[in-house]
């Protein structure tokens, strides 16, 4: 269960342009937190007094700290970009994650630029006995942590837009390449929309289940505002669901992509 704290900034690094990774120290998120579950983080200041939703990008257990990897998008992230130390107030963990187990042995991730971090902790939490992890940037300059998913995965490709680094190719095109050779048991993946939208596609033609992360603007973070409502599929019909309570993480046939 998410709850309000306030909490110890570790440190501020900055990973690429406009890209910083924020370790902060909390005994209470890092014993509760589960992959694909989000922080909503004041920012601070009267033009950004809604909180940001932000992926848990990894936990470290035995330093009681959790890392989360924020993008400048406006006045808000670069606020909390800029915080360095001192305390941060935090809603955490919120969410619900990744479904993970034991009937899962051969996984594969999936994600695209800045979609790419809550993958992370999932695949060091994950105990699966193949692990593959489909990344796409931008460019090579765009390109983050590949040596902890190095780390975490038994095989790591990365695809870039202009074909900098790695292959030029989309990240959707990996994965099809990857599924002629090696059918995963499961397919998590984070990113753009119009990626996740194919990736689940490719997975529903080829009979694997799919789980996604959605990324949404947020209110409250706990399901009470209409902010980040999503339209899934109930039953024979459909409704509304909330990216914060009944997400972050959904499977891929409960998402109508339109």
């Amino acid at each position: 269960m998410g709850k309000i704290l306030k909490e110890q900034i570790v440190s501020t690094q900055m990973l690429c342009k406009d890209v910083f990774k924020m370790t902060i120290k909390s005994e209470y998120v890092a014993s509760n937190a589960k992959p694909g579950q989000f922080a909503n983080i004041r920012c601070g200041g009267l033009d950004a007094m809604l909180r940001r939703p932000i992926s848990i990008c990894d936990v470290n257990k035995s330093q009681d700290t959790f890392d989360i990897v924020i993008q400048v998008k406006g006045s808000g992230t670069e606020k909390l970009c800029s915080m360095c130390q001192g305390d941060v107030d935090i809603m955490a963990p919120l969410g619900n994650p990744f479904t993970i187990g034991d009937k899962y042995k051969n996984i594969c991730v999936v994600g695209g630029g800045i979609g790419t971090f809550p993958l992370l902790y999932l695949l060091k939490s994950s105990q699966s006995i193949h692990k593959t992890a489909l990344l796409g940037f931008r460019n090579k300059e765009a390109v983050v942590l590949e040596d902890k998913f190095k780390a975490a995965a038994d095989t790591v490709e990365i695809a870039t837009d202009d074909g900098s680094y790695g292959k030029k190719a989309f990240v959707t095109e990996l994965l099809e390449e990857k599924i002629m050779s090696q059918k995963p048991d499961i397919i998590y993946t984070c990113g753009p929309t119009i990626m996740m939208q194919k990736v689940a596609t490719i997975a529903e033609k080829n009979g694997i289940p799919c789980q996604v992360s959605l990324e949404q603007r947020m209110g409250c973070g706990i399901g009470a505002c209409l902010v980040c409502a999503c339209k899934t599929k109930k039953s024979d019909d459909w409704g509304f669901g909330h990216v914060c309570k009944d997400g972050p993480v959904f499977w891929s046939t409960d998402i109508y992509w339109d």
